[in-house]
């Protein structure tokens, strides 16, 4: 899948963001299975549901991956299928919406499936994230703070998200961390979408125009690409000490 394991300390680093994360009055879950590492934020504890959702949506995944192996390996858009199975079907969508291969929607759409899961399984309020791809169903206004590695930035701003604006998908995408495949140099550029598969998608997509563009033109280019991707409600990137935006965001300071 996209996200390859590690016993490098950098795979615990990729993860720290999590220890600052204010819980309010959800209760913390877990479930990892392979490259899959979810946390999840839910009114009661679901950590076995969750595991056997994600088990689920991902052996749709890799059951199609065995028919068509190219599926784990394009980097760029494949054509639509519509008879492979929905949680496919979103990931071919997103991929041609933001000009890259399906793969990168995988953490995105899996955090969504198994946060709608969990809704319809009864929970009230509900956060997934898999790898800084964050699906979020609540009931009030929440604030995400953006882990931006080294920046000095990083989880000094946030988005913050009004609760008649949710569900919404965040997600971020990184040059300089974690262990996706990334041609930017962004530290992260974080996406706001009602598909997680998009957001996730367009985060690597507009991660990479940084790449092509080094330093201040890199994150003009990305932002104003971000505008061609239909469905893409906001952008946040971060690239040191400078940080740029558009879209419907609204960014605060977080202390």
């Amino acid at each position: 899948m996209k996200r390859a394991k590690t016993r490098q300390p950098a795979s615990y680093i990729e993860r720290d963001y999590r220890a600052v994360a204010d819980r309010g009055d959800l209760i913390s879950s877990y479930a990892t299975i392979k490259d899959t590492d979810l946390h999840i934020l839910a009114d009661r504890e679901v950590s076995s549901m969750a595991q056997e959702l994600a088990l689920r949506y991902r052996l749709q995944i890799e059951k199609y991956i065995e028919k068509f192996p190219e599926f784990a390996h394009a980097l760029a858009p494949l054509p639509p299928d519509v008879l492979a199975p929905p949680i496919v079907r979103e990931m071919l969508a997103a991929g041609c919406a933001a000009g890259v291969g399906p793969m990168a929607a995988v953490a995105g759409v899996i955090a969504e499936h198994v946060g709608r899961g969990l809704m319809q399984s009864g929970c009230l309020e509900v956060i997934v994230e898999n790898g800084g791809d964050i699906y979020i169903h609540r009931n009030r206004d929440c604030t995400v703070a953006i882990f931006a590695g080294e920046s000095p930035l990083s989880l000094r701003v946030g988005v913050k998200l009004a609760r008649l604006a949710l569900p919404m998908a965040v997600c971020t995408s990184s040059g300089t961390v974690g262990h996706s495949l990334s041609l930017g140099q962004a530290d992260s550029v974080t996406v706001l979408a009602r598909s997680t598969a998009l957001a996730d998608a367009a985060a690597t997509r507009l991660g990479n125009e940084i790449g092509r563009s080094p330093g201040g033109h890199g994150m003009k280019r990305a932002l104003e690409k971000s505008r061609d991707i239909d469905g893409v409600l906001g952008v946040v990137v971060i690239c040191r000490e400078k940080i740029g935006a558009v879209g419907d965001v609204e960014l605060v300071g977080i202390h």
